[in-house]
């Protein structure tokens, strides 16, 4: 992958990673009935589409607003 997925898009500021992550939170609080997403099942399903450590996961869930 080109550095251009770490620029954010013009149309919303969110880079690839950062929509990927909330695409995946998404579909897995439908899943899960609306119920809250443990990371690690978070990070599984973001491993598949994107690459990136558990600590970059960790920064985007923190910058994006996630609650505990």
């Amino acid at each position: 992958m080109t550095r251009d997925a770490d620029l954010p898009d013009a149309r919303d500021g969110l880079t690839r990673k950062e929509r990927v992550v909330l695409w995946m939170l998404g579909e897995l609080q439908k899943e899960r009935d609306g119920r809250m997403v443990p990371l690690p099942m978070l990070y599984g399903r973001v491993l598949e589409h994107v690459d990136m450590s558990i600590a970059e996961l960790q920064e985007i869930v923190a910058r994006l607003g996630a609650r505990r």
